[in-house]
C-alpha cells in the first residue's frame, strides 16, 4: 500500500488528540510524582498478580494492536493496557491513575480521556477475542494515602465498536487532509526546479553530495564558502528526497536567527517555482509568548484558558490556508483563535514538512522534542546550519553547574516556611564547604571522579521541595526556589550522562564555589542524538579543519567529507597580511599606535564602511581612543556590551551603500557583528583583524587543552587555535558576500604567517600581500582600488 495511505498511532495519541478540550495548565507538577506514578503503577500490577486465584487472574502490561482497512487508509492502533483482569467469565480493562487530590472529589466523570483509552483496549481486545460485551475499569490510587477507588462500567460490543469507530472518524478528518496534502506535496516536489537559472560554481556539486548522503543515509560534512547557496543546496535535495519517500521530516538547524530567515526566504524561493510544503519556524517561548510572563495557567493568561477547546480548529485552519509558517503567521493565528502561540506551534510541527529550529531542540538532552525523539531511528533528516557554531553549544547543552550561593540564598529564603527544604538546603551547603576546603590555596581544581557524594543531597532537596512548590505558588520565595529546582534537576539529568569525556571543575572564591560538570568532548553525545534521524548534514562557510569537526561532531572516517571552494573570483579580494605585529596579551600596549595608523590608511584609501575587529573589549577601546584623538573628523561607532536588538539593528543600519562619508566600526572578534550578518555591495568596503582569534586562556579552556592532549596530541589546537582561527575566517567572511563585491582583509598579527595558521588558510587567501608598514597597505590599495 501507497505510504500515503499507512497510518499507525498509539491509543494515547489517537484519543488525546481527538478528545482533548478544556485549559492549558503548565504550573509546577512534580517529576518525581511521575516515578512514584510508576512506582504505584508497578506495585498494584503486582499485588493483582499475587491474589490471582483460579477463576481470577491478572495480567499486567499487555501490548494490543489493532489493524484495520478505513476508507482507503490502512489504520494501526496500538498500546499498552495496564492490566487485563479475568474473573471467571468477565474480562476486565484496567486503567491504572495515579492522583494527588483526595479521592473523595473524583468521581466516574472525572476524566472522560481515562475511559476513552480503557475503551479503545477493551474494542481491541473484544474484537480479537470475539466478545459480545467487556468491563472496563478506572483505578484510582491516591499517592499520599495509597488509597485507591475504583469505577467499573461493562459494555457491549456495539457500544465499544460505536465509540472506537467514532473516534477514528474524526481523526480521519485529519488523516485524509495529511494523506491529500502529501500527494499533493509530492506532485509539486516532482515538478520543482532548482529556483535559480543556473547553479552557481560548486552549488550542483554540493546539492548532489547532499542527495546522495540522504539516500545512503548517512553523514557529510562540508565546507561551502559564502557564496555557494549553502541553505538552497541543502534544502533543495532534501525536499526532493521527501518527494520521493527517502525522508518524513526535514529539521533545518541553526543557532542564530538572521539563518532561520534565509531558510525561510529559500522556502519562498521554491515556492515561487512550484513547490507546495508545509515549513515551520519554532520560536524560543520567552520571544514568542503575549504575555509579559511565561505563566501557563488559566488563572493568568487568556490563552491558556480554554485553549484546547479552540487549538484543534486553529489548526485545521492555518494547515489549509498557510504553507509557510513563520513567527508572525503563527503569532496571528494564535491571537485569532486565542491559543497559547509556543504549544500551537509545538503541535504545527507534527503537521509542518519541515521544521526551522535552534539546535536545542533536537541536541539538548533537557529540552529535545520528544513528540518526536523519543524512540530512536526517526524518518528524519537532520540539516545543521553553521556547524562550527554547534561545538561550543553542545559542550553548554551537556554540561550543568550548581552555585554555593544560590542554596544559601534561598535557604535564608525558605527556613521559616519550611524547615524540611532548608535542612535539606543546609546538606548541600555543607557539603561544598567541605569541598571548597579539598581546593585549599587553589582557584581552581578539576576532579576525574563525578561527585556523587551530592547527587543524594540534591535529590533529597528535590523531593522536598516538589510538595511546597505544588501548592504555594503566591508565596514569596517560589520563584527562587523553582529555578533552584531546576538547576537541581539539570545537574541531575547530566549527571547520567557523566563518563570519561567529562571533568568535575570546581571553582572558588572567598564567599563562592562553583561545581560543574564539564563535557569535554560532545562527540558521543551528539553521535547519539543524530541518531535519532536517519540522516544528518553538518554545514559552514568555515569548517577548518575539516577533520578536526567532523571528529568533535561524533562523524567517523565511514561519513562523508567535502570541501568546496569559493565562487568568487579571487582578484575581488584583496587580502593583507601585517606580520610585523605582535598581538599576544604581553605585547598589546606596545601596539595600539602602530594598529591605529595601519587602519588610518587602509580606510583613507576609498571612501566606504569599515569594520575593525578585536580580541577583546578593552584592546578595541584603547585602540579607538587613540584613533578618535589623531582621525577626530572621521566618522566612527563602537560595539557596546550587551546591545539590545534594537541597538544591534541601529549598529547595522549606519553601514549604508550610499554613505557620504567614510564609517569606521569598532567590534569584537567571535562577538554579534563578526558573523551572521550580510552587508551586500557598498555597505562594508573592508574588514581588519587584529589578532589570531585565539579564546582567552581560562581554566576551562586549558582543562579543554590538557583533555586533547593526552587524547591525540592536538591539546592546542583544539583549545586554542581550531576555534580562534574560525573566528577569523568568520570576520573576514563579511567583505565578499555576492560575486559584485570587493573588498580588502587586513590581518594583523605575526602568527598569520606561521606554518600552522597559513596551513589554515583557505584555497583564495593563499594570494595574500604581506605589508610591513602604512606605506606598503598605500602601495597596494592604490593598485587593488584603481
Amino acid at each position: 500500500m501507497d505510504k500515503n495511505n499507512e497510518i499507525k498511532i498509539s491509543v494515547r495519541n489517537l484519543v488525546e488528540f481527538v478528545l482533548r478540550s478544556g485549559d492549558l495548565d503548565l504550573r509546577f507538577i512534580s517529576a518525581g510524582r511521575a516515578v512514584e506514578g510508576t512506582r504505584a503503577h508497578q506495585k498494584i500490577q503486582k499485588q493483582l498478580e499475587q491474589e490471582a486465584v483460579p477463576g481470577k487472574e491478572y495480567k499486567p502490561e499487555v501490548w494490543l494492536t489493532h489493524n484495520i482497512e478505513y476508507q482507503g487508509f490502512s489504520l494501526t492502533v496500538e498500546g499498552r493496557a495496564d492490566g487485563i483482569m479475568t474473573e471467571n467469565e468477565d474480562v476486565i480493562i484496567d486503567e491504572i491513575k495515579t492522583t494527588t487530590k483526595p479521592l473523595a472529589l473524583i468521581d466516574e466523570a472525572y476524566n472522560p480521556l481515562h475511559w476513552a483509552q480503557a475503551q479503545c483496549y477493551a474494542y481491541i481486545f473484544a474484537h480479537q477475542n470475539h466478545m459480545d460485551h467487556m468491563d472496563v475499569q478506572l483505578t484510582y490510587y491516591q499517592l499520599d494515602t495509597e488509597k485507591i477507588k475504583n469505577f467499573r462500567k461493562r459494555l457491549s460490543f456495539a457500544a465499544l465498536r460505536d465509540f472506537f469507530y467514532d473516534l477514528v472518524d474524526q481523526y480521519f478528518v485529519w488523516a485524509n487532509l495529511t494523506r491529500e496534502w502529501n500527494i499533493q506535496r509530492n506532485a509539486s516536489v516532482k515538478n520543482t526546479d532548482f529556483p535559480f537559472a543556473s547553479y552557481r560554481k560548486g552549488q550542483r556539486e554540493l546539492a548532489v553530495a547532499v542527495y546522495r548522503t540522504l539516500t545512503q543515509q548517512k553523514k557529510i560534512f562540508v565546507q561551502a564558502p559564502t557564496g555557494i547557496g549553502k541553505t538552497i543546496s541543502t534544502l533543495f535535495p532534501a525536499v526532493k528526497a521527501m518527494g520521493e519517500g527517502l525522508t518524513a521530516k526535514i529539521f533545518y538547524l541553526t543557532a542564530k536567527t538572521i539563518t532561520r530567515q534565509v531558510a525561510e526566504e529559500a522556502f519562498i524561493k521554491m515556492a515561487e517555482k512550484g513547490l507546495r510544503f508545509k515549513a515551520l519556524t519554532l520560536t524560543a517561548k520567552d520571544k514568542i509568548c503575549f504575555k509579559e510572563e511565561s505563566n501557563c495557567t488559566p488563572e493568568y493568561c487568556e490563552f491558556a484558558k480554554g485553549h484546547f477547546d479552540r487549538v484543534n480548529e486553529a489548526i485545521m485552519t492555518i494547515v489549509k490556508k498557510e504553507d509557510l509558517m513563520t513567527r508572525k503567521v503563527i503569532e496571528q493565528y494564535a491571537q485569532q483563535y486565542g491559543v497559547c502561540p509556543f504549544e500551537f506551534s509545538l503541535d504545527l510541527a507534527l503537521w509542518a514538512d519541515g521544521v526551522i529550529c535552534d539546535y536545542n531542540y533536537v541536541f539538548d538532552p533537557r529540552v529535545y522534542l520528544k513528540r518526536f525523539f523519543e524512540d530512536r531511528n526517526g524518518e528524519y533528516t537532520f540539516l545543521i546550519d553553521e556547524a562550527h557554531n554547534l561545538v561550543d553549544r553542545a559542550r553548554e547543552m551537556f554540561s550543568a553547574d550548581i552555585y554555593k550561593s544560590s542554596f544559601l540564598a534561598v535557604k535564608r529564603m525558605i527556613k521559616e516556611k519550611n524547615p524540611k527544604i532548608a535542612k535539606a538546603l543546609n546538606k548541600i551547603n555543607r557539603w561544598m564547604l567541605e569541598t571548597k576546603k579539598e581546593c585549599e590555596g587553589e582557584k581552581a581544581c578539576v576532579r576525574l571522579q563525578e561527585p556523587k557524594e551530592i547527587y543524594p543531597l540534591l535529590r533529597k532537596f528535590i523531593k522536598e521541595s516538589e510538595e511546597w512548590l505544588a501548592g504555594n505558588e503566591k508565596t514569596d520565595g517560589h520563584a527562587e526556589l523553582l529555578e533552584l529546582y531546576f538547576k537541581a534537576m539539570a545537574f541531575i539529568k547530566i549527571a547520567e550522562l557523566y563518563d570519561e569525556r567529562y571533568v568535575t571543575h570546581i571553582e572558588k572564591s572567598s564567599k563562592e564555589l562553583k561545581i560543574k560538570l564539564y563535557c569535554l568532548d560532545p562527540s558521543y553525545l551528539l553521535k547519539e542524538a543524530v541518531k535519532r534521524g536517519k540522516s544528518a548534514v553538518f554545514f559552514s562557510a568555515t569548517l577548518t579543519p575539516l577533520n578536526y569537526f567532523r571528529e568533535i561532531l561524533g562523524g567517523g572516517e565511514e561519513d562523508y567529507t567535502m570541501r568546496l571552494s569559493s565562487p568568487f573570483d579571487r582578484k575581488n579580494l584583496c587580502l593583507l597580511v601585517a606580520h610585523n605585529i605582535s598581538t599576544k596579551y604581553k605585547d598589546r600596549e606596545s601596539s595600539y599606535d602602530q594598529i591605529v595608523e595601519y587602519i588610518a590608511e587602509l580606510v583613507l584609501q576609498k571612501k566606504g564602511n569599515y569594520l575593525i575587529f578585536f580580541p577583546s573589549y578593552k584592546y578595541m577601546h584603547e585602540v579607538y581612543e587613540r584613533f578618535s584623538d589623531r582621525h577626530g573628523d572621521m566618522n566612527t561607532i563602537v560595539q557596546s556590551f550587551s546591545m539590545a536588538e534594537h541597538e544591534r539593528e541601529a549598529f547595522l543600519e549606519q553601514f549604508r551603500p550610499d554613505a557620504a562619508e567614510t564609517l569606521v566600526g569598532f567590534a569584537v572578534l567571535g562577538g554579534i557583528f563578526s558573523e551572521g550578518i550580510d552587508l551586500k555591495g557598498h555597505r562594508l568596503s573592508g574588514a581588519v583583524i587584529v589578532g589570531v582569534g585565539l579564546p582567552q586562556i581560562c581554566a576551562e579552556r586549558d582543562i579543554i587543552k590538557n583533555y586533547f592532549e593526552d587524547k591525540n596530541g592536538l591539546g592546542y589546537e583544539y583549545a586554542y587555535m581550531y576555534p580562534g582561527m574560525n573566528k577569523v575566517l568568520q570576520a573576514a567572511g563579511r567583505v565578499i558576500r555576492t560575486e559584485t563585491d570587493r573588498g580588502v582583509v587586513l590581518l594583523i598579527d605575526e602568527r598569520f604567517m606561521y606554518n600552522h595558521y597559513r596551513n589554515l588558510f583557505p584555497g583564495e587567501w593563499l594570494s595574500y600581500l604581506r605589508i610591513k608598514d602604512t606605506h606598503d597597505i598605500g602601495r597596494c590599495l592604490k593598485a587593488f582600488w584603481k
